[in-house]
């Protein structure tokens, strides 16, 4: 039974590997039957791609994104939500120690995310924004895209529930919501795959320590 087990798996994982040179091989094929004309057509919209890239780089950066900045009045979040189509705003109040963490963590994904602008606004200042906002709770982060409320992240909670959590949990919350861009995979937590992998290390320790002492013991054996 075992071995008809093993042998499944074998098939099943050269079943997978001919799927993938089949699929680079008709990659590899398509590139051979293009033409030096077609292959500069190609470089040229590979560079009008990175050119328009830069240009949006520019104009990102001239409206203030890839820095954590504060705003100083009600007028001034509405402008700045208006000109920009993804929007991460702070809310916070100089008294509240959490407030300060949250400060630090999105101060390093603000330049990071440069597709996004990110704002902080203090609650004690803007009370009018904060009433027809209502934000009853600080720290709170609202997220915007498009002109529109998208979510937001109340305190901790969402964040694993703790005050000392990491930069990709803050960064994973706010993809949630589709207001900057994530490489990573959105339905397994940070501190999951984290979890995860230390698990899966600590097993395959195990495994290495098992299989060490079956060999110890076969030389004893003879």
């Amino acid at each position: 039974m075992a071995g008809n087990i093993e042998q499944h798996i074998q098939n099943t994982l050269l079943q997978a590997t001919k799927v993938v040179e089949e699929q680079v091989d008709s990659e590899l094929e398509k590139l051979d039957r293009m033409t030096s004309d077609e292959m500069e057509e190609l470089r040229e919209k590979r560079l009008e791609q990175l050119k328009k890239y830069e240009e949006q780089k520019r104009e990102w950066l001239h409206k203030g994104h890839g820095q954590y900045n504060e705003v100083a009045s009600d007028k001034e979040f509405f402008a700045e939500a208006k000109d920009s189509p993804r929007l991460v705003c702070h809310f916070y109040r100089d008294s509240t120690f959490r407030c300060k963490i949250v400060d630090k963590h999105l101060s390093i994904l603000a330049p990071k995310h440069i597709e996004t602008k990110f704002l902080k606004v203090n609650a004690e200042r803007c009370r009018f924004l904060v009433q027809k906002r209502d934000v009853r709770v600080l720290p709170t982060i609202e997220l915007f895209k498009d002109g529109k409320f998208v979510d937001r992240i109340v305190g901790f909670d969402d964040l694993g529930g703790k005050d000392d959590f990491s930069t990709e949990m803050m960064e994973w919350r706010i993809a949630q919501s589709g207001v900057i861009n994530y490489s990573g995979d959105l339905s397994v937590r940070p501190d999951q795959a984290t979890k995860k992998s230390t698990t899966t290390i600590l097993k395959k320790s195990i495994r290495s320590r098992r299989d060490l002492d079956d060999d110890e013991d076969s030389e004893d054996d003879d």
